[in-house]
């Protein structure tokens, strides 16, 4: 941002703008503010930040083994990586949820996350933004790699309380069948690891090994222990047709995740005609985090502010 002065400019504007522009530094490099929901007797961490003046809200779910924080308020000296914060640049009031036994959310007395239980938790976080955003509107959910999936389970079950629906990393072929996952009586809570956490960024100067390095260590510090999952099969329940929400599905080029044959199959079943497709050049599944965020940021604000003729 460039500002010019003539003679006449008082040191008091000058003072004002200065702090202004301190201000909203400061307010975009924030910590985040930690809500509960409860539902089903379950406390769950939601994490806000917002723009002074909202205009719509953005709730992020976070994929398999990492939580909320290490995926989307990356904070890293020198650089740019917080997806909440570049959301929130944008105008938005950015919500994430942290799914049970995920960074701030203890495990139920199951021990476990089933895809059905996830996505109605999900569905209890978007019903608290809708009550408490004080923005007009109901959310946008974005969902990244398990979390994409989780999403479309909301969404097909629940698609009054979504205006928008943004999937990345989207890992399930339409004509996949998942098996039922494992069914012992007790969990078996292993420890994640540093080279679990760097197995994203493959793709070639996508991102600084200073900010994999950062993010290895906020995501073992947030999970340090796996979330254990069953009943996998629920997943068999995804069905791209009866999406019926708007629908933006964002692809990283060298996401080995999500190959280009599952978003084509997704894509062309979708059960709504609002929809896009934006594919990520150079990224891979963790385009949201390297160095393309600037193009996966716009992709999701031109779709969210995209013109809509029909009702």
């Amino acid at each position: 941002m460039k500002f010019s002065f003539s003679r006449s400019t008082s040191a008091g504007l000058m003072a004002a703008l200065f702090l202004s522009l301190t201000a909203s530094t400061a307010r975009a490099q924030a910590a985040p503010v930690k809500h509960i929901v409860t539902t089903d007797g379950h406390r769950l961490a939601l994490w806000e930040k917002r723009a002074a003046k909202p205009k719509g809200t953005i709730l992020l779910l976070h994929g398999r083994t990492w939580s909320s924080l290490p995926d989307f308020d990356l904070q890293v000296p020198g650089e740019h990586r917080s997806l909440m914060d570049a959301l929130v640049a944008r105008g938005y009031a950015v919500y994430a949820l942290d799914l049970r036994g995920y960074g701030a959310t203890p495990r139920d007395a199951s021990g476990w996350d089933t895809p059905d239980r996830s996505a109605e938790d999900l569905f209890a976080a978007l019903a608290w933004v809708t009550r408490n955003s004080g923005v007009e509107g109901k959310p946008a959910l974005l969902g990244w790699s398990n979390g994409s999936t989780i999403a479309q389970l909301c969404a097909q079950r629940h698609p009054e309380q979504i205006s928008a629906l943004i999937l990345t990393g989207y890992w399930k072929h339409p004509d996949s069948t998942q098996l039922s996952g494992p069914d012992t009586l007790v969990p078996l809570r292993e420890k994640t690891t540093a080279s679990a956490a760097a197995s994203d960024f493959i793709a070639p100067n996508a991102i600084s090994k200073k900010a994999v390095d950062a993010y290895v260590a906020v995501a073992l510090k947030a999970d340090p222990v796996r979330t254990d999952w069953r009943r996998l099969e629920q997943f068999n329940a995804l069905d791209p047709a009866k999406v019926t929400t708007p629908t933006l599905l964002i692809q990283g080029e060298l996401d080995p995740i999500a190959p280009t044959a599952t978003q084509t199959a997704f894509f062309t079943r979708l059960g709504t005609a609002d929809r896009a497709w934006v594919v990520m050049a150079g990224g891979d599944h963790a385009s949201l985090i390297e160095n393309m965020q600037p193009a996966f940021v716009a992709a999701v604000v031109g779709f969210l502010e995209r013109p809509v003729w029909y009702r």
